[in-house]
């Protein structure tokens, strides 16, 4: 095996070429994340030296050939949430994929914007993904010098394109399987009111609710974490019904966890329990909560393709709607 040449520390291009028995410039292009010309032998054999290597490209040298600096900002507001880890691993892990990297940026609230105005920091980034409730598309644009912006938090404007579950389909499947199971009445446990994204989530549930007269007897704000959800289902608002309805499946989670016996390992009786996000968690026998889900795969092969193919979404009323779907668990 080759050893890195001495005084990188670190296997480079050259380590690579020589392993692989072919030249500089075809490991190169064999390693580019752009479509260059190069045998699929040669590829081969060049991509298994950079794995045997331990090879990583220089990410700077790079840009300076692609005129990109190979970074992708992910605007948020924070991430604790159940659902947050099941998209982000998988986001981060598909955008190495095309050679880039992520740095998160936090924007929790209005504030934090201006903050961030204020004191001139200035990431030069490829493009940047907004999960924030608290940004909108001509901030984001400010805050980072770049146009290339995709709006994921259910804002946009006429120079940003956007992609968003379909909410409504899995909405109105889980509300129409509660009212075939004989539900009347219904709490809605709910999350951040800043969003806009939620606060059309609540208005199609509140619509669908009524549709399948089901009556809505309280609706109670988390933050969509499992401590608010056990808060919530602990405090004196809370109200004996048929249904809860909750808009993440961490809330659903803590509320189960108040009204269950974990010693007897028992579950709720009074109440059918649904969720949102489908989190890997609730695939477990331990949390049966009937949730609403989405395809991750799809969703982030979306944002894929705004970050390969920009000019598919140069147009800045593409809205691509992301299919949700229902799953029934026995939760009573």
């Amino acid at each position: 095996m080759i050893e890195p040449r001495k005084g990188t520390g670190q296997p480079t291009i050259a380590d690579v070429a020589e392993l692989a028995g072919v030249s500089r410039a075809i490991a190169s292009r064999a390693l580019s994340s752009e479509p260059r010309p190069v045998s699929a032998d040669k590829r081969e054999r060049v991509l298994k030296a950079a794995q045997t290597l331990g090879y990583k490209p220089n990410l700077l040298a790079r840009s300076l050939t692609t005129k990109t600096v190979n970074l992708v900002a992910v605007v948020v507001n924070h991430i604790h949430d159940l659902s947050d880890l099941d998209l982000f691993d998988l986001l981060i892990s598909e955008i190495q994929s095309i050679g880039k990297q992520v740095i998160f940026v936090r924007v929790g609230s209005s504030q934090g914007i201006e903050e961030f105005l204020r004191n001139g920091i200035a990431y030069h980034v490829d493009a940047a993904l907004v999960f924030s409730d608290f940004a909108d598309a001509a901030t984001v644009r400010k805050m980072f010098r770049n146009d290339s912006v995709l709006m994921l938090n259910g804002m946009r404007d006429d120079a940003a394109p956007a992609i968003i579950p379909d909410e409504l389909t899995g909405i109105r499947a889980a509300v129409a399987d509660a009212a075939g199971k004989g539900v009347r009445t219904a709490l809605l446990v709910t999350g951040r009111a800043a969003s806009a994204v939620e606060q059309a989530r609540v208005a199609h549930y509140r619509s669908e609710l009524q549709r399948n007269d089901i009556a809505l007897a309280g609706e109670l704000r988390g933050d969509y974490s499992y401590q608010s959800g056990r808060r919530l289902a602990a405090s004196p608002d809370w109200k004996e019904v048929d249904a809860v309805f909750c808009t993440s499946d961490a809330m659903a989670m803590g509320v189960l966890d108040v009204h269950r016996d974990w010693v007897l390992q028992t579950r709720p009786k009074a109440f059918r329990l649904y969720g949102f996000d489908d989190v890997t968690l609730a695939e477990y026998e331990a949390y049966p909560i009937s949730s609403i889900g989405y395809d991750k795969s799809i969703y982030i092969k979306e944002i894929l393709r705004f970050l390969t193919h920009p000019k598919e979404f140069r147009s800045g009323g593409t809205l691509v709607r992301v299919p949700t779907y229902f799953v029934a668990r026995d939760s009573s």
